[in-house]
């Protein structure tokens, strides 16, 4: 029997593997924020500092046989050249899925995932040679083009098999699922890395990477085969023909506030959580443990909240609002961080909450925007314009925080708890840009209609007249081929049309 479009029970196993895509990449994303103090701490230190696997000389020094000795802007390449290789690949990957189906780009950016990872773990076991840094960044700039190509590919994933259904609730679980991996990397990476050692738990890393890969050829089958029984098949090809790089130019003003919107949010979040084990370890004079779960608290929040409040949001709509909202409420999370002393969970519980509103927000308002044949290329591009604000954050703190290492002099460390002062402050600049910006978008979308802000109930209304003045449209010209309804249209053109 043909499947239904309304066949909730296979739009969801759809869903299940593909959340499962992203599951190990995102274990994977955040293991050096976790392993902080285990990449940059020295090979040699005195015996107050560790709580790795150390072995104690009788000289009371301790050796950790881990240590890779990074220094602070070393370890923040990490992440800037991750998010610069987003910035570039993933322009040209959402074009390319977008052309050529999903099938290419899940096996492709999958397997660049597994191969980063694995190339990543490798660099590691070159420990004391030249060319430890260079193989690492390597992994780095490889799982880049894939993790974040592939989590375009899945959200064009959801946006069709949810189009006008549960989108913000399949986007929500997608985020939960992801930020389940992120979250189990905080509760677990530590712990296994100081039963097994550095190597293991890299490699181990890569392997749940290979989960992922696994995933792609499964929720690829499905894809196909429930495309063909939809009977879209064939349409979707003709699309895909038509479309052309310079199709951004019919991209709207909001579309492209929205993308500054969610690059200053995310300019706020992700350096913050790349660094915050290390900071929370030296200012609040935590252990390394507790901090990274201090640290992983904002995904915990996320992983938890996100599918609710997608579902929420499919209901009473506020998009644009709630983007606004949720960068006016984290402005006070980086002034508690760099002003106070308040104890730091307050502060990433907080982070957390916020972060989970803004993604089920900002995100699925994407496909609000454009059109159906161009969510790879708007998704894509707005990829890359986060991982641009990103990469500059990341390298802007490891200039911030410097090259010097550790230290138990006192000067030295006054030193350093002002230089991550700065660090707060400049988050907080991002934060207060992505107010900016919001409200600009809240200004242009009322203008256009206010698509962004319509429940389920008003957008299934505008829909309805959107299609009678088209279809009045098509009777009126003897229904022409040359219809006004452009395909390349975006659904907020479409609604002007009728105000």
């Amino acid at each position: 029997m043909a499947l239904q479009a309304s066949d909730r029970v296979f739009r969801f196993i759809v869903l299940f593997f593909n959340c499962l895509l992203t599951f190990g990449s995102y274990f994977c994303f955040d293991m050096p924020s976790v392993l902080q103090d285990t990449f940059t701490n020295p090979v040699h230190q005195n015996c107050t500092d560790g709580n790795k696997t150390m072995n104690i000389t009788p000289h009371c020094n301790v050796t950790c046989d881990d240590c890779l000795e990074m220094s602070p802007d070393n370890y923040n390449l990490l992440y800037a050249i991750y998010a610069w290789t987003n910035a570039v690949v993933v322009i040209g990957a959402g074009f390319l899925i977008d052309k050529l189906g999903n099938r290419i780009g899940l096996f492709l950016f999958s397997f660049l995932c597994v191969l980063g990872s694995s190339t990543f773990a490798a660099g590691a076991m070159l420990k004391g040679t030249s060319a430890m840094l260079p193989v690492m960044l390597l992994g780095r700039l490889l799982f880049g083009s894939g993790n974040g190509s592939l989590t375009i590919v899945q959200n064009r994933l959801t946006a069709y098999w949810f189009r006008n259904k549960e989108l913000a609730l399949a986007f929500g679980i997608t985020l939960a699922f992801s930020r389940l991996g992120s979250v189990l990397n905080f509760f677990l990476t530590q712990n296994f890395e100081a039963t097994y050692g550095l190597n293991w738990t890299l490699w181990g890393g890569a392997m749940l990477c290979g989960l992922g890969f696994t995933s792609a050829c499964i929720v690829s089958f499905l894809d196909i085969w429930g495309v063909k029984q939809l009977g879209d098949a064939d349409s979707l090809k003709i699309e895909s023909k038509k479309l052309r790089v310079t199709d951004i130019r019919y991209f709207s003003l909001s579309y492209w506030l929205l993308a500054l919107t969610i690059m200053f949010f995310y300019n706020g979040v992700f350096p913050f959580v790349a660094d915050s084990s290390k900071f929370i370890h030296t200012k609040y004079h935590i252990k390394d443990t507790t901090s990274a779960y201090i640290s992983g608290a904002v995904y915990d929040v996320s992983m938890v909240l996100s599918p609710f409040l997608g579902g929420l949001i499919d209901v009473v709509g506020k998009r644009g609002y709630l983007a606004l909202g949720c960068a006016v409420v984290t402005i006070p999370v980086f002034g508690l961080l760099a002003f106070t002393n308040v104890y730091p969970l307050v502060a990433t519980l907080w982070l957390g909450i916020t972060y989970s509103f803004a993604a089920a927000s900002m995100w699925p308002s994407i496909p609000l925007v454009v059109s159906q044949a161009t969510i790879g290329t708007a998704m894509g591009l707005t990829t890359s314009i986060q991982m641009i604000g990103i990469g500059i954050s990341n390298l802007v703190v490891g200039q911030i925080l410097g090259k010097e290492k550790d230290s138990d002099d006192p000067v030295k460390q006054t030193e350093t708890l002002h230089r991550w002062k700065f660090v707060m402050i400049f988050l907080l600049g991002n934060t207060l840009a992505c107010v900016v910006t919001s409200l600009f978008l809240n200004i242009n979308d009322r203008r256009k209609g206010g698509i962004l802000n319509l429940s389920r109930r008003e957008k299934a209304a505008a829909i309805g007249t959107i299609n009678s003045v088209i279809a009045s449209s098509n009777d009126a010209s003897n229904n022409s081929s040359d219809s006004s309804d452009d395909e390349r249209e975006p659904l907020i053109r479409k609604r002007n049309a009728i105000n």
